[in-house]
């Protein structure tokens, strides 16, 4: 068996990248095993919250993310059939934090900037094309089986991160619980090429419906200058043959935006949201970090950045026990500030956001609008709201478990 004095990082996304980027800086040499070859472009997170811009300015890579990106500094609670209720201006924010506006840039334009800043350190390898089976700890060190061309072999390392995802083998093989739900419907999810403000959406807009809710976001691209992206839910017993049929998805988008125009479809798909975490996040010499950790509904964007948050946490807590500045507590302390925010915060705040905008008691569905509609007039409770909202409150407390 081979022997690695390396912490090993297991997945090649932004949560890995990220944990690398901050042991690196920290003088930690670490080496990412990712399974795929390149990094990917699937439809994934793609709106950044002040905190976790905060986080990747001191990673140094400020400079690089804004020369691309759409900055939304005002975003939108709708009603499908009566339109706007609620404005919320994260101006309001201006006095905790420079980012006072949602980054909208998808994950893997954040992933390749991670990529280039870990190239120029030497103390970091990069294994794509290397996928890791499965894991082992006795709790004084930790093994992985990892699979080459050349088949299978074994290593020993210090630390396991396991930032492999929503179908992570690192927390399988384990033996990590991962308990929660799925819900019951489809996610199916288009981007659009077409102007949007035309309708009247700020680049950030919730759509409240009991049948034809929906999430709509402006987002950066190459290609394109009016990129959007709109998640709706789908019937889970239609063959997404037919979801996807053009015909289908134009009659979805006009109900949905209230709209006859048709718009040019640059990508459509469906996929399945479950709502889980992890039992621990820290077992013996494994940790898990983001979709690994905790998956949740993306209404909120609160997945990405609570992955971005828990990779800096957790890199930092790594490097302080290498550095002989602090002992295993600081691990322990990872899973407890990281694991209570994904309950209190991330799977509290996106479950309420989703059963609010599915509503279907017209009733209730007035009472919530009216709050919110008066939450967002008043300055001093627009704010609290927002910094709720934007997670400023989650790395708050974080910080109060010790």
């Amino acid at each position: 068996m081979k022997h690695d004095s390396r912490i090993a990082i297991v997945g090649g996304g932004p949560v890995g990248l990220t944990t690398a980027l901050t042991l690196s800086r920290r003088g930690v040499p670490c080496v990412v095993y990712e399974g795929g070859t390149t990094v990917p472009k699937e439809q994934r997170g793609a709106a950044f919250h002040p905190p976790t811009l905060e986080i990747l300015r001191e990673l140094g890579l400020e400079s690089a993310l804004m020369s691309k990106g759409v900055r939304i500094p005002v975003w939108q609670m709708r009603d499908r059939i009566d339109g706007v209720y609620a404005e919320f201006d994260l101006g309001l924010l201006a006095y905790v934090t420079d980012f006072p506006f949602r980054y909208h840039l998808p994950q893997h334009y954040l992933s390749s900037m991670l990529l280039d800043a870990l190239r120029e350190r030497p103390d970091v390898e990069l294994r794509f094309g290397e996928p890791v089976d499965s894991v082992w700890t006795d709790g004084a060190a930790a093994r992985l089986t990892i699979s080459t061309s050349n088949g299978s072999h074994q290593v020993e390392v210090p630390w396991i991160v396991g930032a492999d995802g929503a179908h992570s083998r690192v927390r399988q093989s384990a033996g990590f619980a991962f308990e929660g739900f799925t819900w019951p419907e489809k996610f199916l999810v288009t981007n659009v090429a077409y102007p949007l403000e035309r309708f009247g959406f700020t680049g950030t807009a919730y759509v409240s419906d009991p049948d034809a809710w929906a999430v709509v976001l402006k987002l950066y691209d190459d290609a394109r200058d009016d990129l959007w992206r709109i998640a709706m839910p789908a019937d889970p017993d239609v063959a997404d043959e037919t979801l996807l049929a053009p015909e289908n998805l134009q009659a979805r988008l006009r109900e949905v935006l209230g709209s006859d125009v048709e718009l040019p479809v640059a990508y459509s798909g469906t996929y399945r949201v479950h709502q889980r975490v992890a039992d621990t996040f820290v077992k013996g010499r494994v940790a898990l970090a983001g979709d690994a950790a905790h998956i949740n509904n993306p209404i909120g964007g609160f997945g990405l950045n609570g992955g971005i948050h828990d990779a800096f946490s957790l890199g930092n807590k790594l490097a302080d026990v290498w550095n002989r500045l602090r002992g295993h507590e600081a691990i322990e302390l990872y899973s407890r500030q990281r694991r209570t925010v994904a309950l209190e915060v991330v799977q509290k705040n996106s479950i309420q956001n989703k059963r609010a905008m599915e509503e279907r008691d017209p009733a209730i569905r007035r009472s919530n609008h009216a709050t919110m509609r008066g939450i967002s007039r008043d300055p001093d409770k627009a704010r609290e709201f927002l910094l709720e909202s934007s997670m400023i409150s989650s790395i708050r407390r974080a910080e109060q478990i010790t």
